[in-house]
């Protein structure tokens, strides 16, 4: 067989943690989705990746892959004669034609027993990053994905088939969430049961809003005399735009909170969202602007930076 470098593939080191592997993987994943990328040999790129982390993953395939050591990229070589003994149990198998996806699925078996010839077999879970929209976040979406899956062939046999997924996600999805859809994974073999689909949910960047779990942030442009003075302005959040009561003397950066405004959460009720001041002014004035502006100068005692010499 030929060596494939795992820890290349995903770009870590050999003693990368868990957590290194896997935000390697969803970056990786993500920038080689053949439904993404535009780069000719992507679809290639996007299956080392996804081989690498299914192994790379899981700790007791990990120990297996690091006990034959490394080799140069690509080289033709044989297990050690107990590196089956060792971490595939009593079991026997050909090392002929087979690639490391295959091998470890087999070796990997919990329990240490052989899979019959006529037994169920599981069939394996999937991970796959997807984008959704905030909007979609809030409503709840379904997606159409079309993916390659690892599956068992009559012969038990793993090899990559089609296959299209109606992946709903349910509303009040967040940025970073994992989220698993049963029975969404590659066939079983012999009646086993069918393998789990994880998706890997990232938020588009939205034009108004950015998430911090399911509280919403949106900037809020003001006038300096809306600012000074209090106003009540309109703001627009995912389930329509609503009135917002602006305090005299708001500054720059203040949080307004609309309370249950941001995305719903799954048990009831929903977060918040925040209208951050922006205080802006006109980028151009007419003549009586300047005059009132030149007044305003002149009768104000306002000093915004007092602090700098010290002042209270």
């Amino acid at each position: 067989m030929k060596y494939s470098d795992y820890y290349a593939a995903l770009g870590v080191e050999r003693g990368a943690s868990q957590e290194e592997i896997k935000k390697s993987y969803r970056r990786l994943a993500q920038k080689y989705h053949p439904d993404v990328s535009k780069e000719p040999e992507a679809e290639e790129r996007f299956k080392q990746i996804a081989e690498a982390y299914a192994t790379l993953k899981d700790p007791e395939k990990r120990a297996a892959y690091d006990a034959l050591g490394t080799r140069p990229q690509g080289e033709e070589f044989r297990p050690p004669p107990d590196w089956a003994r060792q971490h595939g149990g009593n079991q026997q198998f050909s090392f002929d034609d087979v690639d490391f996806a295959d091998l470890f699925t087999r070796f990997g078996a919990r329990g240490g027993s052989p899979y019959g010839e006529h037994a169920a077999m599981p069939g394996q879970d999937f991970e796959v990053p997807v984008e959704i929209s905030i909007d979609d976040a809030f409503r709840g979406t379904t997606l159409e994905l079309q993916l390659s899956m690892p599956e068992y062939d009559a012969a038990g046999r793993l090899h990559r088939a089609p296959h299209n997924v109606k992946a709903r996600i349910p509303p009040g999805a967040i940025d970073g969430q994992r989220l698993r859809l049963p029975g969404k994974g590659s066939k079983g073999l012999n009646g086993g049961r069918h393998g789990d689909l994880y998706l890997d949910i990232s938020f588009k960047p939205h034009r108004l809003y950015r998430a911090t779990g399911h509280d919403l942030f949106v900037d809020l442009p003001l006038a300096p005399w809306e600012a000074a003075l209090g106003a009540a302005v309109e703001v627009p959040t995912p389930a329509g735009a609503v009135n917002l009561k602006v305090p005299a003397g708001t500054s720059s950066g203040q949080k307004l909170r609309l309370s249950g405004r941001g995305l719903p959460k799954p048990r009831g009720g929903a977060g918040d969202l925040y209208a951050v001041a922006q205080i802006v002014v006109p980028p151009q004035v007419t003549e009586r602007e300047r005059e009132l502006f030149s007044s305003l100068k002149e009768a104000s005692s306002f000093e915004p930076r007092r602090h700098f010499t010290g002042g209270a």
